[in-house]
């Protein structure tokens, strides 16, 4: 189970951050997740309490927002932002491309008292 150890990560990222900021406690995690990136939100959810629990971070609400997937088109040379379920360049129909976001997460911002 991988989302375990994501989640453990955000907050091992999360936690130390806050706490350089002089923060009591985080209440938010913002975080951005790539369209293709492989995680799942409701799974960092489900095993957010359990990671969180005796940190500043315990009782945090987890704020989602997705990266879309965008390509490098090799045939057109345009980047644009693409369907998951329609796998092709909009502007040309090439499938001659590379992906330029879409696969990553990270955490944004936190919201802390």
């Amino acid at each position: 189970m991988h989302e375990l150890a994501i989640t453990e990560g955000i907050v091992e990222a999360a936690v130390p951050a806050a706490q350089k900021a002089g923060a009591k406690r985080i209440l938010e995690i913002h975080l951005k997740i790539g369209a293709l990136s492989g995680v799942f939100p409701e799974c960092i959810e489900d095993c957010l309490e359990a990671v969180t629990r005796g940190t500043i971070a315990e009782g945090v609400k987890l704020v989602v927002s997705e990266i879309p997937v965008k390509v490098y088109c090799r045939d057109c040379q345009a980047e644009s932002e693409i369907d998951r379920k329609k796998i092709q360049c909009p502007l040309c129909g090439g499938q001659n491309f590379r992906v330029t976001a879409g696969r990553e997460y990270f955490v944004e911002s936190l919201k802390v008292e």
